[in-house]
């Protein structure tokens, strides 16, 4: 199985150790920066990057269970995350990141090897 799809503004990770499938949205532009993570269902997972445009992957990525969201921006709040939902989910997406980078670290090493 694959363990992670991206588009545009959307990346979605699979967590094997624990099962559990996460999508975060990142928006930046020159008046800020936005980021959303969700806890998704695996059926959302599986439509992932199947449609047309991005637009509707991030859509689909909204019917998810939202776990945290930050916003910095000029024109709407400024300071730390505005809300955090489900703690333990978003310290979970964060580990399936980390995890995630670290065997691609790995794998980068062994092909230099080569």
């Amino acid at each position: 199985m694959k363990y992670k799809k991206e588009g545009n503004c959307w990346t979605a990770y699979y967590d094997a150790d624990t099962k559990r499938y996460f999508a975060e949205l990142i928006y930046t532009s020159r008046e800020g920066r936005e980021q959303y993570d969700y806890e998704i269902t695996r059926e959302i997972y599986d439509r992932l990057g199947t449609f047309g445009n991005d637009n509707e992957n991030e859509e689909l990525i909204r019917t998810g269970k939202m776990s945290y969201s930050f916003q910095n921006t000029m024109y709407g709040t400024l300071g730390p995350e505005r809300t955090v939902w489900d703690e333990e989910a978003a310290e979970t997406m964060r580990k399936c990141v980390r995890k995630g980078e670290a065997k691609g670290k790995n794998r980068a090493k062994a092909s230099d090897r080569s």
